[in-house]
Protein backbone atom coordinates (compact mmCIF):
# COMPACT_ATOMS: atom_id res chain seq x y z
CA UNK A 1 0.00 0.00 0.00
CA UNK A 2 1.58 3.10 -0.70
CA UNK A 3 1.99 6.18 1.98
CA UNK A 4 2.16 9.85 2.36
CA UNK A 5 3.67 12.67 4.11
CA UNK A 6 1.18 15.72 3.89
CA UNK A 7 3.07 18.73 4.34
CA UNK A 8 2.40 19.14 8.09
CA UNK A 9 3.52 22.86 8.59
CA UNK A 10 1.72 24.17 5.39
CA UNK A 11 -1.71 22.06 5.99
CA UNK A 12 -1.49 23.09 10.28
CA UNK A 13 -1.57 27.08 8.83
CA UNK A 14 -5.20 28.36 8.98
CA UNK A 15 -8.47 28.01 11.55
CA UNK A 16 -9.05 24.44 11.09
CA UNK A 17 -5.60 23.10 12.35
CA UNK A 18 -6.89 22.86 16.24
CA UNK A 19 -9.99 20.81 14.84
CA UNK A 20 -7.54 18.45 13.02
CA UNK A 21 -5.24 17.68 15.63
CA UNK A 22 -8.37 17.25 18.32
CA UNK A 23 -10.61 15.29 15.80
CA UNK A 24 -8.62 13.78 13.76
CA UNK A 25 -5.73 13.03 16.29
CA UNK A 26 -1.63 14.61 15.18
CA UNK A 27 -0.74 11.25 13.60
CA UNK A 28 -3.34 11.96 10.99
CA UNK A 29 -1.23 13.86 8.60
CA UNK A 30 1.90 11.98 9.49
CA UNK A 31 1.71 9.44 6.87
CA UNK A 32 5.08 7.25 5.84
CA UNK A 33 6.76 9.15 2.99
CA UNK A 34 5.42 7.15 -0.68
CA UNK A 35 7.67 5.95 -3.49
CA UNK A 36 4.99 7.60 -5.04
CA UNK A 37 2.21 9.87 -5.03
CA UNK A 38 -1.25 8.23 -4.82
CA UNK A 39 -2.66 7.37 -8.66
CA UNK A 40 -6.23 8.92 -8.79
CA UNK A 41 -9.03 8.30 -11.02
CA UNK A 42 -12.43 10.39 -10.98
CA UNK A 43 -16.03 8.77 -12.69
CA UNK A 44 -18.10 11.36 -13.14
CA UNK A 45 -16.36 14.65 -14.37
CA UNK A 46 -19.13 17.23 -13.50
CA UNK A 47 -19.33 20.07 -10.91
CA UNK A 48 -18.93 18.06 -7.81
CA UNK A 49 -16.98 15.38 -9.07
CA UNK A 50 -14.45 18.14 -10.01
CA UNK A 51 -15.00 19.70 -7.15
CA UNK A 52 -14.12 16.82 -4.97
CA UNK A 53 -11.04 15.88 -6.79
CA UNK A 54 -9.46 19.73 -6.73
CA UNK A 55 -9.60 19.64 -2.68
CA UNK A 56 -7.92 16.16 -2.78
CA UNK A 57 -5.18 17.95 -4.92
CA UNK A 58 -5.37 20.58 -2.38
CA UNK A 59 -4.32 18.20 0.33
CA UNK A 60 -2.23 15.71 -1.18
CA UNK A 61 0.54 14.88 -3.69
CA UNK A 62 -2.06 13.05 -5.65
CA UNK A 63 -1.21 12.21 -9.69
CA UNK A 64 -4.66 12.07 -11.48
CA UNK A 65 -4.52 9.71 -13.69
CA UNK A 66 -7.74 9.12 -15.50
CA UNK A 67 -11.13 10.66 -16.04
CA UNK A 68 -14.10 8.83 -16.80
CA UNK A 69 -17.36 10.31 -18.68
CA UNK A 70 -20.26 9.71 -21.02
CA UNK A 71 -20.33 13.33 -21.93
CA UNK A 72 -16.82 14.19 -24.23
CA UNK A 73 -17.00 17.70 -24.15
CA UNK A 74 -17.64 17.86 -20.27
CA UNK A 75 -14.50 15.39 -20.08
CA UNK A 76 -12.07 17.44 -22.03
CA UNK A 77 -12.92 20.01 -20.39
CA UNK A 78 -11.89 18.60 -17.21
CA UNK A 79 -8.71 17.20 -18.22
CA UNK A 80 -7.74 20.32 -18.97
CA UNK A 81 -8.50 22.15 -15.91
CA UNK A 82 -7.03 18.75 -14.17
CA UNK A 83 -3.73 19.23 -16.06
CA UNK A 84 -3.54 23.01 -15.01
CA UNK A 85 -4.40 21.96 -11.37
CA UNK A 86 -1.94 18.85 -10.50
CA UNK A 87 1.58 19.83 -9.68
CA UNK A 88 2.78 17.60 -12.89
CA UNK A 89 0.63 19.10 -15.18
CA UNK A 90 0.23 16.06 -16.69
CA UNK A 91 -3.13 15.72 -18.66
CA UNK A 92 -5.35 12.80 -17.23
CA UNK A 93 -6.49 10.08 -19.84
CA UNK A 94 -9.97 10.39 -20.65
CA UNK A 95 -12.28 7.15 -20.79
CA UNK A 96 -16.31 7.35 -21.86
CA UNK A 97 -16.53 4.19 -20.13
CA UNK A 98 -15.62 3.65 -16.53
CA UNK A 99 -14.78 0.34 -17.10
CA UNK A 100 -12.38 0.47 -19.40
CA UNK A 101 -10.64 3.21 -17.10
CA UNK A 102 -10.28 0.61 -14.42
CA UNK A 103 -9.29 -2.18 -16.84
CA UNK A 104 -6.91 -0.32 -18.22
CA UNK A 105 -4.93 1.93 -15.15
CA UNK A 106 -3.81 0.92 -11.71
CA UNK A 107 -5.53 2.81 -9.40
CA UNK A 108 -5.09 3.55 -5.96
CA UNK A 109 -8.13 5.62 -5.57
CA UNK A 110 -11.42 6.11 -7.55
CA UNK A 111 -13.35 8.86 -6.84
CA UNK A 112 -17.48 8.68 -7.64
CA UNK A 113 -18.84 12.07 -8.80
CA UNK A 114 -21.81 10.47 -11.08
CA UNK A 115 -25.75 10.40 -10.66
CA UNK A 116 -27.20 8.72 -7.88
CA UNK A 117 -28.14 5.58 -9.99
CA UNK A 118 -24.49 4.71 -10.76
CA UNK A 119 -22.69 4.79 -7.28
CA UNK A 120 -23.73 1.30 -6.56
CA UNK A 121 -22.52 -0.55 -9.33
CA UNK A 122 -19.31 1.90 -10.16
CA UNK A 123 -18.03 1.77 -5.88
CA UNK A 124 -17.76 -1.82 -5.88
CA UNK A 125 -16.12 -2.02 -9.29
CA UNK A 126 -13.69 0.43 -8.36
CA UNK A 127 -13.36 -1.87 -4.97
CA UNK A 128 -13.10 -4.80 -7.34
CA UNK A 129 -10.31 -3.22 -9.51
CA UNK A 130 -7.91 -2.47 -5.80
CA UNK A 131 -9.22 0.58 -5.62
CA UNK A 132 -10.01 2.79 -2.16
CA UNK A 133 -13.04 4.53 -3.10
CA UNK A 134 -14.76 8.22 -2.07
CA UNK A 135 -18.41 7.87 -3.54
CA UNK A 136 -20.81 10.63 -3.09
CA UNK A 137 -23.96 10.66 -1.24
CA UNK A 138 -26.17 8.87 -0.98
CA UNK A 139 -24.38 5.83 -1.75
CA UNK A 140 -27.14 3.73 -3.81
CA UNK A 141 -30.31 4.56 -4.81
CA UNK A 142 -32.09 1.24 -3.36
CA UNK A 143 -31.41 -0.42 0.05
CA UNK A 144 -30.06 -3.79 -1.04
CA UNK A 145 -27.67 -1.64 -3.44
CA UNK A 146 -26.40 -0.05 -0.01
CA UNK A 147 -26.25 -3.31 1.52
CA UNK A 148 -23.90 -4.73 -1.42
CA UNK A 149 -21.58 -2.50 -1.28
CA UNK A 150 -20.91 -2.41 2.76
CA UNK A 151 -20.26 -6.17 1.79
CA UNK A 152 -18.11 -5.31 -0.80
CA UNK A 153 -15.81 -2.75 0.85
CA UNK A 154 -14.87 -5.86 4.21
CA UNK A 155 -14.99 -8.62 1.29
CA UNK A 156 -11.82 -6.19 -0.99
CA UNK A 157 -10.65 -4.43 2.43
CA UNK A 158 -11.06 -0.98 1.02
CA UNK A 159 -11.38 2.30 2.02
CA UNK A 160 -14.75 3.50 1.51
CA UNK A 161 -15.51 7.18 2.78
CA UNK A 162 -18.74 8.72 1.32
CA UNK A 163 -19.17 12.61 0.80
CA UNK A 164 -21.38 13.23 3.79
CA UNK A 165 -18.94 16.05 5.01
CA UNK A 166 -20.62 17.35 7.53
CA UNK A 167 -18.96 15.69 9.80
CA UNK A 168 -15.55 17.25 8.69
CA UNK A 169 -17.23 20.54 8.81
CA UNK A 170 -14.92 22.86 11.07
CA UNK A 171 -17.80 24.52 13.04
CA UNK A 172 -19.88 21.46 13.69
CA UNK A 173 -16.93 19.24 14.57
CA UNK A 174 -17.03 22.29 17.30
CA UNK A 175 -20.51 21.42 17.95
CA UNK A 176 -20.14 18.41 18.70
CA UNK A 177 -17.34 18.71 20.51
CA UNK A 178 -17.96 21.79 22.58
CA UNK A 179 -22.11 21.11 22.66
CA UNK A 180 -23.19 17.95 22.37
CA UNK A 181 -20.21 15.94 23.95
CA UNK A 182 -19.57 18.51 26.58
CA UNK A 183 -23.55 17.15 27.87
CA UNK A 184 -24.88 21.30 27.49
CA UNK A 185 -27.73 19.69 25.90
CA UNK A 186 -28.65 17.32 28.70
CA UNK A 187 -31.11 14.43 27.32
CA UNK A 188 -32.30 14.51 24.11
CA UNK A 189 -35.71 13.66 22.79
CA UNK A 190 -36.74 15.32 20.04
CA UNK A 191 -34.77 16.83 16.88
CA UNK A 192 -36.29 18.59 13.81
CA UNK A 193 -33.95 18.75 10.37
CA UNK A 194 -35.70 20.72 7.19
CA UNK A 195 -35.01 22.12 3.91
CA UNK A 196 -36.89 24.70 2.47
CA UNK A 197 -34.79 26.02 -1.28
CA UNK A 198 -36.43 26.16 -4.03
CA UNK A 199 -34.21 23.58 -5.72
CA UNK A 200 -36.63 20.88 -7.14
CA UNK A 201 -36.12 21.86 -10.85
CA UNK A 202 -39.54 21.52 -13.03
CA UNK A 203 -40.63 22.09 -16.32
CA UNK A 204 -41.59 20.69 -19.68
CA UNK A 205 -38.57 20.76 -22.47
CA UNK A 206 -39.33 18.54 -25.84
CA UNK A 207 -38.26 15.24 -26.50
CA UNK A 208 -35.22 16.22 -28.59
CA UNK A 209 -32.01 14.47 -30.76
CA UNK A 210 -29.16 13.44 -28.43
CA UNK A 211 -26.17 15.69 -29.01
CA UNK A 212 -23.46 13.59 -31.03
CA UNK A 213 -20.70 14.21 -27.85
CA UNK A 214 -23.29 12.87 -25.08
CA UNK A 215 -23.47 8.67 -24.47
CA UNK A 216 -27.10 8.93 -23.57
CA UNK A 217 -27.07 5.47 -23.03
CA UNK A 218 -24.62 5.03 -21.22
CA UNK A 219 -25.34 8.01 -19.13
CA UNK A 220 -28.60 6.09 -18.09
CA UNK A 221 -26.68 3.05 -17.11
CA UNK A 222 -29.10 0.43 -14.82
CA UNK A 223 -31.50 3.49 -14.58
CA UNK A 224 -34.90 3.38 -17.21
CA UNK A 225 -34.09 4.94 -20.47
CA UNK A 226 -36.02 8.29 -20.03
CA UNK A 227 -37.11 9.76 -23.66
CA UNK A 228 -34.08 12.52 -23.95
CA UNK A 229 -35.37 15.82 -22.98
CA UNK A 230 -32.27 17.85 -22.75
CA UNK A 231 -28.94 17.21 -21.01
CA UNK A 232 -29.85 15.85 -17.27
CA UNK A 233 -26.67 17.42 -15.50
CA UNK A 234 -26.76 19.64 -12.10
CA UNK A 235 -29.99 19.59 -11.21
CA UNK A 236 -32.37 17.85 -14.33
CA UNK A 237 -32.14 14.40 -13.34
CA UNK A 238 -32.45 15.15 -9.58
CA UNK A 239 -35.95 15.81 -10.27
CA UNK A 240 -36.69 12.21 -11.72
CA UNK A 241 -37.46 9.10 -9.27
CA UNK A 242 -35.64 7.30 -12.14
CA UNK A 243 -32.58 8.37 -10.95
CA UNK A 244 -32.39 9.14 -7.55
CA UNK A 245 -34.38 9.15 -4.33
CA UNK A 246 -35.38 13.32 -4.57
CA UNK A 247 -35.06 15.38 -1.61
CA UNK A 248 -34.89 13.21 0.75
CA UNK A 249 -31.75 11.49 -1.11
CA UNK A 250 -30.71 14.41 -1.83
CA UNK A 251 -30.86 16.61 1.48
CA UNK A 252 -31.92 14.82 4.18
CA UNK A 253 -28.96 12.82 4.53
CA UNK A 254 -26.90 15.11 4.86
CA UNK A 255 -28.52 16.82 8.11
CA UNK A 256 -29.98 12.93 8.81
CA UNK A 257 -26.06 11.72 9.20
CA UNK A 258 -24.70 14.88 11.05
CA UNK A 259 -27.76 13.97 13.87
CA UNK A 260 -26.70 10.31 13.93
CA UNK A 261 -22.98 11.23 14.17
CA UNK A 262 -23.68 13.96 17.31
CA UNK A 263 -25.73 11.42 19.10
CA UNK A 264 -24.77 7.97 18.21
CA UNK A 265 -27.50 6.81 16.65
CA UNK A 266 -27.70 3.65 14.32
CA UNK A 267 -30.48 2.66 12.42
CA UNK A 268 -34.20 4.02 13.30
CA UNK A 269 -36.65 1.36 14.67
CA UNK A 270 -39.51 3.31 12.83
CA UNK A 271 -39.76 5.20 9.56
CA UNK A 272 -42.71 7.06 8.29
CA UNK A 273 -43.62 9.90 5.94
CA UNK A 274 -45.87 11.51 4.27
CA UNK A 275 -46.15 13.72 1.50
CA UNK A 276 -46.48 14.23 -2.39
CA UNK A 277 -46.41 16.68 -5.15
CA UNK A 278 -49.01 19.38 -4.01
CA UNK A 279 -47.96 22.66 -5.40
CA UNK A 280 -45.48 22.22 -8.02
CA UNK A 281 -48.26 20.03 -10.50
CA UNK A 282 -47.54 21.65 -14.11
CA UNK A 283 -43.78 20.06 -14.99
CA UNK A 284 -42.27 16.69 -15.57
CA UNK A 285 -41.10 16.28 -12.38
CA UNK A 286 -41.83 13.44 -9.89
CA UNK A 287 -40.31 13.94 -7.17
CA UNK A 288 -42.36 15.08 -3.98
CA UNK A 289 -42.30 19.00 -4.17
CA UNK A 290 -43.49 18.51 -0.06
CA UNK A 291 -42.72 15.60 2.27
CA UNK A 292 -42.56 15.00 6.25
CA UNK A 293 -40.74 12.02 7.70
CA UNK A 294 -39.91 10.43 10.93
CA UNK A 295 -37.28 8.40 12.06
CA UNK A 296 -38.08 6.87 15.22
CA UNK A 297 -36.03 5.97 18.73
CA UNK A 298 -36.43 4.89 21.69
CA UNK A 299 -37.31 8.02 23.73
CA UNK A 300 -36.28 10.02 20.58
CA UNK A 301 -37.99 10.77 17.36
CA UNK A 302 -35.94 12.53 14.29
CA UNK A 303 -38.29 14.62 12.18
CA UNK A 304 -37.77 15.98 8.53
CA UNK A 305 -39.74 18.22 6.38
CA UNK A 306 -38.93 19.72 3.07
CA UNK A 307 -40.99 22.15 0.59
CA UNK A 308 -39.28 23.33 -2.40
CA UNK A 309 -41.81 26.25 -2.35
CA UNK A 310 -42.86 29.05 -0.17
CA UNK A 311 -40.41 30.62 2.47
CA UNK A 312 -38.48 28.30 4.94
CA UNK A 313 -39.95 28.56 9.21
CA UNK A 314 -36.44 30.36 9.82
CA UNK A 315 -34.52 32.17 7.07
CA UNK A 316 -31.21 31.94 9.33
CA UNK A 317 -31.86 27.66 8.62
CA UNK A 318 -33.48 27.13 5.64
CA UNK A 319 -31.60 23.89 5.69
CA UNK A 320 -31.13 22.70 9.25
CA UNK A 321 -31.16 20.80 12.10
CA UNK A 322 -32.24 21.88 15.44
CA UNK A 323 -31.22 19.65 18.19
CA UNK A 324 -33.99 19.86 21.50
CA UNK A 325 -32.16 18.54 24.85
CA UNK A 326 -33.75 18.74 28.05
CA UNK A 327 -31.43 21.86 29.00
CA UNK A 328 -30.94 23.63 25.84
CA UNK A 329 -31.14 23.51 22.09
CA UNK A 330 -28.85 23.50 19.11
CA UNK A 331 -29.35 24.32 16.19
CA UNK A 332 -26.71 23.56 13.02
CA UNK A 333 -26.22 24.73 8.91
CA UNK A 334 -23.33 24.17 6.73
CA UNK A 335 -22.94 28.07 7.75
CA UNK A 336 -23.21 28.26 11.39
CA UNK A 337 -24.47 27.00 14.60
CA UNK A 338 -26.29 28.04 17.74
CA UNK A 339 -26.84 26.79 21.10
CA UNK A 340 -29.47 28.56 23.30
CA UNK A 341 -29.27 26.92 26.89
CA UNK A 342 -31.82 26.66 29.10
CA UNK A 343 -32.84 29.62 31.58
CA UNK A 344 -29.38 31.56 32.77
CA UNK A 345 -26.74 29.96 30.50
CA UNK A 346 -24.80 31.08 28.45
CA UNK A 347 -25.18 31.23 24.78
CA UNK A 348 -22.72 30.04 22.02
CA UNK A 349 -22.50 31.26 18.39
CA UNK A 350 -19.95 30.08 15.82
CA UNK A 351 -19.74 30.77 12.25
CA UNK A 352 -18.66 28.60 9.14
CA UNK A 353 -14.64 28.43 8.51
CA UNK A 354 -13.51 29.89 4.95
CA UNK A 355 -9.72 29.48 3.99
CA UNK A 356 -10.03 32.34 1.44
CA UNK A 357 -6.31 33.24 2.17
CA UNK A 358 -4.53 29.70 2.48
CA UNK A 359 -6.16 28.52 -0.97
CA UNK A 360 -6.94 31.75 -3.18
CA UNK A 361 -7.46 29.59 -6.07
CA UNK A 362 -11.15 28.38 -4.62
CA UNK A 363 -12.66 31.99 -5.71
CA UNK A 364 -11.90 31.36 -8.89
CA UNK A 365 -12.80 28.15 -9.28
CA UNK A 366 -16.38 27.75 -11.43
CA UNK A 367 -19.70 27.15 -8.76
CA UNK A 368 -17.49 26.36 -5.66
CA UNK A 369 -19.12 26.16 -2.62
CA UNK A 370 -16.85 27.60 -0.90
CA UNK A 371 -18.26 27.47 2.43
CA UNK A 372 -18.45 23.24 1.74
CA UNK A 373 -14.28 23.51 0.91
CA UNK A 374 -12.82 23.24 3.64
CA UNK A 375 -14.88 20.43 5.20
CA UNK A 376 -14.50 18.65 2.08
CA UNK A 377 -10.76 18.72 2.55
CA UNK A 378 -10.37 17.72 6.10
CA UNK A 379 -13.18 14.97 4.50
CA UNK A 380 -10.24 14.20 2.40
CA UNK A 381 -7.38 14.12 5.29
CA UNK A 382 -9.53 11.79 7.18
CA UNK A 383 -10.01 9.35 4.13
CA UNK A 384 -6.12 9.51 3.38
CA UNK A 385 -5.59 8.77 7.15
CA UNK A 386 -8.12 5.40 7.20
CA UNK A 387 -6.32 4.40 3.98
CA UNK A 388 -2.78 5.16 5.51
CA UNK A 389 -3.74 3.00 8.92
CA UNK A 390 -5.71 0.25 7.30
CA UNK A 391 -9.10 2.09 9.40
CA UNK A 392 -12.39 3.32 9.11
CA UNK A 393 -12.90 6.84 7.53
CA UNK A 394 -15.44 9.33 9.85
CA UNK A 395 -18.21 8.99 6.84
CA UNK A 396 -17.41 4.81 6.50
CA UNK A 397 -19.80 3.21 4.10
CA UNK A 398 -21.92 0.90 6.91
CA UNK A 399 -22.68 4.91 7.79
CA UNK A 400 -23.74 6.08 4.86
CA UNK A 401 -25.68 3.22 4.23
CA UNK A 402 -27.68 3.51 7.33
CA UNK A 403 -28.22 7.37 6.83
CA UNK A 404 -29.21 6.76 2.84
CA UNK A 405 -31.19 3.47 2.79
CA UNK A 406 -33.12 5.43 5.93
CA UNK A 407 -33.69 7.98 3.53
CA UNK A 408 -34.80 5.49 0.76
CA UNK A 409 -37.22 3.65 3.38
CA UNK A 410 -38.80 7.14 4.52
CA UNK A 411 -39.77 7.56 0.70
CA UNK A 412 -41.07 3.89 0.37
CA UNK A 413 -43.09 4.75 3.39
CA UNK A 414 -44.65 7.54 1.66
CA UNK A 415 -45.47 5.42 -1.19
CA UNK A 416 -46.75 2.22 0.71
CA UNK A 417 -48.75 4.84 3.11
CA UNK A 418 -47.45 2.62 6.28
CA UNK A 419 -44.79 2.89 8.92
CA UNK A 420 -41.33 0.39 7.61
CA UNK A 421 -39.72 -1.32 10.31
CA UNK A 422 -36.05 -2.19 8.47
CA UNK A 423 -34.20 -5.29 9.69
CA UNK A 424 -30.52 -4.76 8.45
CA UNK A 425 -29.51 -8.81 9.47
CA UNK A 426 -32.11 -10.14 7.44
CA UNK A 427 -32.21 -7.77 4.82
CA UNK A 428 -36.63 -7.09 5.02
CA UNK A 429 -39.16 -4.68 5.83
CA UNK A 430 -40.45 -6.62 8.77
CA UNK A 431 -44.24 -8.00 8.50
CA UNK A 432 -43.98 -6.56 4.69
CA UNK A 433 -43.64 -8.56 2.11
CA UNK A 434 -44.80 -5.56 -0.29
CA UNK A 435 -42.70 -3.20 0.98
CA UNK A 436 -39.84 -6.06 1.56
CA UNK A 437 -39.96 -6.56 -2.47
CA UNK A 438 -39.49 -2.74 -2.73
CA UNK A 439 -36.09 -2.51 -1.41
CA UNK A 440 -34.64 -3.78 -4.97
CA UNK A 441 -35.15 -1.74 -7.91
CA UNK A 442 -35.56 -3.55 -11.28
CA UNK A 443 -32.32 -2.57 -13.44
CA UNK A 444 -32.33 -2.11 -17.19
CA UNK A 445 -30.00 -4.53 -19.51
CA UNK A 446 -27.84 -5.73 -19.69
CA UNK A 447 -26.72 -3.91 -16.31
CA UNK A 448 -27.04 -6.59 -12.97
CA UNK A 449 -27.88 -5.75 -9.62
CA UNK A 450 -25.37 -6.12 -7.27
CA UNK A 451 -27.01 -8.06 -5.06
CA UNK A 452 -27.36 -10.72 -7.57
CA UNK A 453 -23.59 -10.93 -8.08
Amino acid sequence: MTHFNINRRHFLKGATASLVLSTLGAHAIEFLHPPKAYRVGLIGAGWYGKSDLFRLIQVAPVEVIALADPDRNMLTEAAATVAARQKSGKTPRTYNDYRKMLAENELDIVLIGSPDHWHALQAIDAMKAGAHVYVQKPISVDVLEGEAMVAAARKYKRVVQVGTQRKSTPHLIDAKKNVVDAGLLGKVSHVEMCCYYHMRANGNPPVQAVPEYFDYDMWTGPAPLRPFDGMPHTRWWRTFKEYGNGIMGDMCIHMFDTVRWMLQLGWPERISSTGGIYVQKEGKSNIADTQTAVFEYPDLNAVWQHRTWGTPADPQYPWAFRIYGEKGTLLGSTMQYDFIPQGKGEKIHRDVVYEKEKYPEDEKEPRIELNAAPATRLHMVNFLEAIATNGRPVADIEEGHISTASCILANLSMETGRPLSYDPARRIVKNDKEATALLKRAYRAPWKHPSEA
